[in-house]
């Protein structure tokens, strides 16, 4: 028999317990047989088992070394000891035979925006993303203009994926119980997205919301100076959070 698993604090671990729950989100990805899927940090297994069991075969991704040598005695498992921001999610759905991956994973909430961060620069290698988040950071992701959840990873992940909520999560449905509500999110990657340099979007956008309180002229207008680009048709005198997606999509695509 096995020695039980603590919880390492240093992971952000907290094991998905509720049977109701874990059955929920298994519907809510609804795994095909032959999927090529990849479960980031899968723990004690409560999604790894289900989703093998429908899929036959699964890759996971687990950085805690003690559990990726649990993981490696489960049949039809491929395991990837590793933190998931150096994984080439690229070179896996390279090796997948459509190409293309889909994701999914109770991700460490200490971490969470880096990991969505990662992923978002291999999008059209994937099919669509379901992960386990603080419901504050899902929040976030699928915030509309002018709400004071609207920001720059509403922007960023708005370009590039169609995203939804799909599941609220209590507390005590992991062992140990975070402080924090959890939240399902759903991410569909855009088939054509507006053609944009990322890392352009993202120095733009950082910028409009590095003083979030203030007008665009202080902020974004003092870049765009620096730069020594003019902001044509774009209203400075707004808040960062008053501005839709595609109105920043569009004036990267003009800078650039």
């Amino acid at each position: 028999m096995s020695a039980v698993h603590v919880a390492r604090k240093r992971f952000g671990q907290h094991f998905l317990c509720d049977d109701a729950v874990i059955d929920a989100i298994v519907r809510a990805i609804d795994p095909q047989p032959g999927d090529a899927m990849v479960e980031i940090g899968p723990g004690l297994e409560a999604l790894t088992r289900p989703l093998l069991q429908r899929l036959g075969a699964l890759t996971v991704i687990e950085l805690d070394r003690d559990l990726a040598a649990r993981l490696r005695a489960r049949p039809g498992l491929a395991v990837i000891e590793a933190d998931v921001l150096t994984v080439d999610v690229r070179a896996l759905a390279a090796a997948a035979p459509t190409g293309r991956l889909r994701i999914v994973g109770n991700l460490p909430y200490n971490i969470s925006t880096p990991i969505l961060f990662h992923l978002l620069d291999a999008a059209d290698a994937v099919i669509d993303q379901h992960f386990m988040l603080q419901k504050e950071v899902v929040d976030r992701m699928v915030a509309a203009p002018a709400t004071a959840a609207y920001g720059r990873l509403s922007v960023m992940l708005q370009w590039r994926y169609a995203m939804e909520n799909v599941l609220a999560v209590p507390p005590q449905a992991f062992d140990p119980p975070p402080k924090v509500d959890s939240a399902v999110v759903r991410m569909v990657p855009h088939a054509a997205p507006a053609a944009v340099d990322p890392a352009l979007l993202a120095e733009l956008v950082r910028a409009a919301f590095s003083q979030r309180r203030k007008l665009l002229r202080h902020s974004l207008g003092r870049w765009l100076l620096a730069r020594g680009a003019q902001a044509d048709g774009f209203d400075l005198q707004r808040r960062a959070e008053e501005v839709p997606v595609a109105e920043y999509v569009a004036l990267a695509q003009a800078l650039g």
